[in-house]
């Protein structure tokens, strides 16, 4: 369900298309080249990967299962350029140590952050500094190449980045923030490539979830391809995923002029976990930096036995 119902916004006239919706429009406009400005100040500060912090000597490390060769499946069969090297298989339910490991006071799992297209870590600083200021211990942010050609790809090679964050932190599980981009990449992960196993919850900030036909000149990118509504790993995305337990929770805006349409952003999946939570007038790229969202992230990515409560982002 959603917290909020942003496609009823209008004017006071009641047309969605008057002056109240062109100010709010320009609102939104200035706003988005705000955080760009900012923002490419930060992207310097995000280039490399950043160095992962020394595990703690008394934080037990967890077993983790022998990597497969194959590469994931699409509709039809094999559906992309076959992985450099072994895919990773998350550690079987059966494998893992009761509860979720050490966390938080409030139960914090550790968090890896994930960015959106050619973007870095640096998107994540505002985000990043409110989850530690508000408690949790363990944030970390990871870059993936501006030259990745393949969401199946990039979610293999978070896989493994999962893996060895589990086992610096001694956690059994993590919970996963991706913006645009970072979330697909993170639901493949967890619906495709049983990733469910290590990551409890995913919080997706403007990730186009049934695809968007935004900037058509950027066709020829096959991943821009691959966000295209009809695109095979749409279709992909769509296959039954009985027994996901990952709770995926999808925060989308109705002034988000790169999902098209805005509602691309909502999950809709009837076998996986869902909240799917609406803001208003709240622009793509500051998803990641606005406060009633960081403030919905933080709430979201509380302990599971608060998962039943409303985010709410209002």
């Amino acid at each position: 369900m959603d917290s909020s119902d942003p496609s009823t916004t209008t004017d006071d006239t009641g047309c969605p298309y008057g002056l109240g919706r062109m100010a709010a429009t320009a609102r939104v406009t200035m706003t988005e080249v705000a955080v760009l400005a900012r923002h490419l100040l930060l992207y310097p500060t995000g280039v490399f990967q950043e160095s992962p912090a020394p595990a703690a000597a008394s934080v037990p490390r967890q077993r983790t299962a022998p990597p497969r060769t194959a590469p994931p499946t699409g509709p039809s069969g094999p559906a992309h350029t076959p992985l450099t090297g072994p895919v990773p298989t998350p550690v079987p339910v059966a494998d893992l140590p009761p509860g979720n490991g050490p966390v938080g006071a409030d139960g914090q799992l550790p968090v890896l952050l994930l960015h959106g297209f050619v973007d870095n870590r640096s998107v994540f600083t505002p985000l990043r500094r409110n989850l530690r200021r508000h408690g949790w211990r363990q944030v970390s942010a990871l870059n993936y190449s501006p030259l990745t050609s393949d969401v199946r790809h990039a979610a293999a090679l978070l896989g493994r980045h999962v893996e060895e964050l589990c086992e610096r932190t001694g956690s059994a599980r993590i919970d996963l923030v991706g913006h645009s981009l970072g979330g697909l990449i993170g639901r493949y992960y967890a619906q495709r490539l049983g990733g469910d196993v290590r990551v409890r919850t995913l919080v997706t900030l403007a990730t186009p979830h049934a695809g968007t036909r935004a900037v058509p000149f950027a066709d020829p990118h096959p991943v821009v391809r691959q966000m295209r509504p009809r695109s095979a790993l749409m279709a992909e995305l769509a296959l039954p995923a009985p027994g996901c337990r990952t709770r995926f929770v999808a925060f989308w805006s109705d002034a988000d002029p790169i999902m098209t349409p805005t509602e691309s952003a909502r999950l809709d999946h009837p076998d996986l976990i869902i909240e799917n939570v609406g803001v208003q007038g709240v622009g793509h790229l500051a998803m990641a930096v606005n406060a009633q969202v960081v403030a919905g992230v933080r709430q979201a990515l509380r302990s599971v036995s608060d998962a039943s409560e409303a985010v709410d982002a209002a």
